[in-house]
């Protein structure tokens, strides 16, 4: 497929070529800062997208300038149809990956293979069981950790997703950059951010600055490395001396990369959202349905797009609970 219009570029000359699919609101874990307590709303399911709608839908993008995909949920493999939405994607001309708790992923692990997934975002947030059942409400972490180490050793890339909250894990940044010594493993360290239901403040995030300074103190300012960044990135990278893997810092609060922003957001039922903490969306799967166009609604949507996380440019705007309560949860954006 080759490119046929511009209508993945803002008005600050952004180029949108990173599309993330949700294909649930459903998961098997709790996690706090992604679900709130009450539990969620689910969309109907007539109003999800079904296999096909996914595929075409996609399409669309990658005919119009996308060339990487990641799907995400929820849990993305709890869809019974997963195999019948990976296949048909991994036709496509684009890199093709997904955003998993892992707890499933070895069922997929050929059907991963068949499809050229190179490498898989793992979210596994602590290294202690009861910090686990803590956070997710389940007692899954064996299985979770378990399944993570499998897709090293089958040849995976793997990200350790990590959302640091302080009081609750951020005493695990050692232990996790530790697990970077002999592994090529990439952890992230992802700062918590406000969705609306999560309960976020300011008090619990731990910044990128934080983060540093503990890895200096404990292995040395002089052991640190940092790494380039490639284009469009939403990590800064590190490495410590000697290490095979290395750690990134994603400071979407303290530190915001927006832009460079190439991703834009497919919702399971079917809208776009321009940025993670917009509070408006378009649905795209009614008039695809009713088999009109949606390339210029794509095109409307980017156009509308702020410069920085939906128009809040500054600590106090972002910081305010009431612009995030009109926002989904996290769980039913799709990360």
């Amino acid at each position: 497929m080759s490119r046929t219009t511009d209508i993945l570029r803002d008005t600050f000359g952004r180029e949108h070529t990173y599309l993330r699919i949700s294909l649930t609101e459903k998961c098997n874990l709790r996690c706090t800062y992604c679900m709130p307590e009450e539990g969620v709303v689910l969309s109907p399911r007539s109003q999800l997208m079904t296999a096909s709608e996914v595929v075409e839908i996609a399409k669309v993008f990658v005919e119009n300038g996308v060339d990487k995909i990641r799907l995400t949920g929820g849990e993305p493999l709890l869809r019974k149809d997963f195999a019948e939405i990976l296949h048909p994607l991994s036709q496509l001309p684009t890199t093709l990956t997904l955003t998993t708790n892992a707890i499933l992923v070895d069922r997929y692990i050929e059907d991963l293979k068949k499809a050229g997934v190179q490498s898989l975002n793992v979210s596994l947030d602590t290294l202690k069981p009861e910090k686990f059942f803590t956070i997710t409400k389940r007692d899954q972490f064996h299985k979770a950790y378990g399944n993570a180490r499998s897709l090293l050793q089958e040849g995976f890339g793997v990200k350790l997703n990590v959302v640091l909250i302080k009081g609750f894990n951020d005493d695990e940044i050692i232990d996790f950059i530790q697990l970077t010594e002999h592994q090529n493993l990439h952890v992230r360290f992802i700062e918590f951010m406000p969705f609306d239901g999560n309960r976020w403040d300011k008090s619990k995030l731990v910044t990128q600055q934080e983060i540093l300074t503990k890895t200096e103190n404990y292995f040395g300012v002089d052991q640190l490395q940092i790494l380039q960044n490639k284009a469009n990135f939403i990590a800064r990278n590190y490495q410590i001396n000697g290490f095979i893997g290395r750690f990134g810092i994603i400071s979407t609060v303290s530190n915001p990369f927006c832009d460079g922003c190439n991703r834009i957001r497919l919702t399971a039922n079917g809208s776009i959202k321009n940025c993670l903490f917009s509070m408006s969306e378009t649905n795209l799967l009614e008039p695809f349905r009713n088999d009109e166009p949606i390339e210029p609604i794509i095109k409307a949507v980017l156009l509308k797009k702020k410069a920085v996380r939906a128009g809040m440019d500054d600590a106090r705007s972002f910081e305010s609970p009431t612009n995030h309560s009109k926002n989904r949860s996290m769980i039913t954006i799709g990360g």
